[in-house]
């Protein structure tokens, strides 16, 4: 039952993906969607299972802030340092290089990877459990599916690079329950995970795709799909 409900986040996720190809003439409105999805995931969904998680072991909140900070730091250093602009960064446009795109791309495969993860785990529980942890999973993964290309193709990745990432992010998933056969993993490093993907996933909501999607499309609807991308995984949310 496990490989089945991943199987459906493989095509979820392979559903996003083309969708972003498909109309990248618009993606400066896919990009503030994008944006939007990525911030509500982090406040709607990680950020209350990490409180949860710091409430349910009795943890130090420290442990799931200090893990944030640093996703968010590392990522900034990354960009800033190991691959250098080559251009004036106040030009968002050429804000990009293909390198950061397919580390953006495998960080989101590592998520995915972990989803599979999270719904292995929640049926070894039981079955209840893991049906809504597989419903929730296979709701978000088509933004995941979108945000992995997005990511490629705003950085300059030609379409093959797009698709490759593509197919990675929808495999993670089976490949994650396929793993949760052979180990288990403590609680409290899912909290240290859970905290370093907030931080990342902020980052490049915040500081990458946003400005971004408005450097050159700077407008009313921009600025509506982000707002729409937010309330829909609001709505998902609080629906799984």
């Amino acid at each position: 039952m496990a490989v089945f409900f991943t199987l459906m986040t493989f095509i979820s996720t392979l559903c996003g993906g083309l969708i972003g190809l498909r109309y990248r003439d618009q993606m400066h409105l896919i990009l503030g969607f994008t944006a939007g999805v990525l911030l509500a995931v982090v406040s709607f969904d990680i950020l209350p299972e990490g409180i949860n998680l710091i409430g349910k072991l009795n943890l130090n909140p420290q442990m799931f802030v200090i893990p944030l900070v640093a996703g968010f730091l590392f990522f900034h250093i990354l960009e800033k340092t190991l691959l250098i602009h080559h251009v004036q960064e106040e030009e968002y446009g050429p804000h990009t290089h293909p390198t950061i795109g397919k580390i953006s791309a495998i960080a989101l495969s590592g998520h995915s990877f972990l989803d599979g993860l999270g719904i292995g785990f929640a049926f070894q529980v039981s079955p209840v459990v893991g049906i809504f942890v597989a419903l929730a999973v296979i709701s978000h993964d088509f933004s995941d599916g979108l945000n992995t290309v997005s990511l490629a193709l705003i950085h300059r990745n030609p379409d093959k690079t797009a698709i490759k990432f593509l197919f990675l992010d929808a495999i993670a998933p089976v490949l994650g329950v396929l793993s949760t056969r052979f180990f288990t993993l403590p609680e409290s490093l899912l909290l240290i995970y859970l905290g370093f993907f907030a931080g990342f996933i902020l980052y490049i909501g915040a500081s990458d795709i946003l400005p971004q999607a408005h450097s050159k499309h700077s407008s009313m609807g921009t600025i509506f799909m982000t707002i729409l991308g937010v309330f829909l995984i609001f709505v998902v949310t609080r629906v799984v």
